[in-house]
């Protein structure tokens, strides 16, 4: 979901990644295993709120739920619990991905704490993203990947840069994968502090229009920017002050 202001928070953007689907169970399921969770879109709406669409039902609008709900158990590490959204959206989701699962609200996105393996410091917060509360990504770095694909398979469409679901795109005068090596980021007022290197999953294959899965861009990734065994597009930031983003502020590169 594209937004040309934004408040960016310890743990990422305001509003970013709170909810989450899971199994029955309260286990992990994600769009890794179960591809048409990306036939589902959900649109941020007023105080916390989403609203969830798909083709063939009407749309659900879910509000964040009252702090008297109980918790259940979750399958996401460093997280525990979890509240529940509700019979109403439970249904929803369950018809729209045709297999019995539940939505679920992070009440208090403070209390889960970003792994020291992937970059977390003391007192470095996360949402119900992966790894790291922000993802960077750069046009400089979509360009040549796309050249590196186009070059090798000239019929190949370009891919959108919403394949790798970054929280932030730098465009401007940057050499392609500059962001590899940047110890941080000045946006704004708002300093981003470099956590780690993001390694792609197959989820990056899946067509976000037709919900197929290809060969690319992991195909040329692995050809080009391969190393341990993984693909790499993208760097993990930790956002070191609080603030508000805008689309065109200035961006500063520590050192550059």
């Amino acid at each position: 979901m594209d937004v040309d202001v934004v408040d960016v928070e310890r743990q990422g953007l305001r509003g970013d990644r709170r909810w989450m689907v899971v199994e029955h169970d309260g286990s992990n399921l994600t769009a890794r295993k179960h591809p048409p969770m990306l036939g589902v879109r959900a649109v941020s709406a007023g105080q916390d709120g989403l609203v969830l669409s798909t083709t063939g039902l009407p749309d659900l609008r879910v509000d964040a739920p009252g702090a008297d709900v109980e918790r259940i158990e979750v399958g996401l590490a460093r997280v525990g619990t979890a509240t529940p959204a509700g019979g109403a959206a439970d249904a929803w989701l369950t018809q729209a991905l045709g297999r019995p699962v539940r939505l679920v609200w992070l009440d208090d996105p403070t209390r889960r704490s970003v792994d020291p393996e992937h970059g977390g410091r003391p007192g470095d917060t996360l949402s119900f993203a992966d790894d790291g509360p922000l993802l960077v990504t750069t046009t400089a770095s979509m360009d040549r990947l796309n050249a590196w694909i186009q070059e090798a398979h000239p019929e190949h469409p370009a891919l959108p840069m919403e394949r790798f679901r970054p929280n932030l795109v730098i465009d401007g005068d940057h050499e392609p994968f500059a962001e590899d090596g940047w110890s941080g980021l000045r946006v704004g007022d708002v300093e981003l502090r470099f956590a780690e290197q993001c390694d792609r999953c197959v989820m990056t294959t899946v067509d976000l229009e037709t919900l197929r899965t290809g060969k690319e861009p992991i195909r040329t990734l692995a050809r080009h920017r391969r190393r341990d065994g993984k693909t790499w597009f993208g760097v993990r930031m930790v956002p070191v002050t609080t603030g508000r983003l805008a689309v065109g502020d200035a961006v500063e590169v520590p050192g550059a």
